[in-house]
């Protein structure tokens, strides 16, 4: 039986913490080495200032460097040559600006690998009707798509993947507009249903994002509401499909107890994103770097994506060697009743292809 397609998830994705210091690119900046088993040039980078109230912030290597967006705003984004600046080798370069970099303060940063260009030509291809440009890695199941609208109810976009998306983020890059959010496990309709990462908000059942239509292995499928497509405006996607002991997309439902819910992945976790897809409650994101301070297998420091609020102290849950288990009754991530769809990728699969097993820590 084979329990992995990824022996080593640290090629893929690894959470990194550093400290700010402050210094502009001019001077050097501030250059982050991650620290996993692999190397990793990161293609998407996520972070946030772990003790002030900066927003979070994304930049990826299909829109360039020193352009980002905020998960926690409806802003359309900004440019600053201060910002991240270099996608390194085995890391990131960032600059001046307090978001990426504000001096002795703590952060982290959230990577993810895609690496290999693609472009469509709708109209040539044949597949899709709207032309779309990125970077994917099938073997990790993650592409960042960029595409310009057209305005039309059943347009369609190539998303790179070769295996259909379990997970995607889609952001208007011109105007001010929410960020949204498809995932598979959205109730039992999930291609009628539609999150809102930056928001509070339960899930809603609407047309005009998803079509109705459940995205496939080459392609997915938008209504016409502006916040996924408008006629001439640009967005962003980022999209993420299922691999064995690599990543996982699934719900859980909560039952209001100190010995909580257990969640199987299949894999020790090194990031899980959560959220109560039924209720208005914030999303929260946790990881295996952060929390130092609980013992044992506890995960105890909490940051919301759909806020600017610093890190938050609670022994959430527990990683393991094969999934989470709850420790702490809170309605973003674990409430009795609720049900909550949630994101995790791995820091080391339950049992490598060489029948390695993991432990808990």
């Amino acid at each position: 039986m084979a329990y992995t397609e990824i022996d080593d998830p640290s090629a893929y994705f690894q959470t990194t913490l550093y400290t700010g210091n402050g210094t502009a690119i001019g001077s050097g900046g501030n250059a982050i080495t991650n620290g996993g088993n692999s190397d990793l040039q990161p293609d998407l980078v996520w972070i946030k200032n772990r003790v002030d109230t900066d927003s979070h912030s994304i930049t990826d290597s299909v829109r360039g460097v020193t352009k980002y967006v905020l998960p926690d705003s409806d802003s359309q984004g900004d440019t600053d040559a201060n910002g991240l600046a270099v996608f390194g080798s085995n890391g990131f370069t960032v600059g001046s600006n307090n978001t990426f970099n504000g001096n002795t303060h703590a952060f982290v940063s959230w990577n993810w690998k895609a690496g290999t260009s693609f472009t469509n030509d709708a109209s040539s291809t044949s597949i899709g009707t709207i032309d779309s440009a990125g970077s994917f890695n099938n073997d990790a199941g993650f592409s960042i798509c960029s595409f310009t609208g057209n305005g039309t109810s059943g347009a369609s976009v190539k998303h790179g993947l070769s295996t259909k998306p379990a997970w995607m983020l889609i952001k208007n890059r011109d105007e001010t507009d929410s960020w949204q959010v498809y995932h598979h496990k959205n109730t039992s309709a999930p291609a009628t249903e539609t999150l809102q990462l930056n928001e509070n908000g339960a899930t809603s059942d609407t047309s005009n994002r998803w079509n109705d239509t459940e995205p496939t292995t080459a392609i997915l499928t938008l209504g016409n509401n502006t916040t996924v497509n408008k006629n001439g405006v640009k967005y962003i996607g980022y999209i993420f499909s299922e691999k064995k002991g690599y990543s996982k997309f699934g719900s859980y439902v909560g039952n209001n107890n100190a010995d909580g819910t257990f969640v199987y992945t299949g894999f020790k976790p090194a990031l899980v994103i959560a959220k109560n897809s039924g209720a208005s409650e914030g999303w929260s994101i946790f990881d295996n770097k952060r929390s130092t301070s609980g013992g044992n297998n506890v995960i105890n420091d909490l940051l919301v994506p759909s806020s600017t609020e610093a890190e938050i102290s609670q022994n959430v849950c527990d990683f393991v060697s094969n999934g989470f288990k709850f420790r702490h009754v809170d309605g973003k991530y674990h409430n009795n009743g609720g049900t909550y769809i949630y994101m995790a990728f791995a820091e080391q699969p339950f049992v490598t292809s060489t029948g390695v097993p993991a432990t808990a820590r």
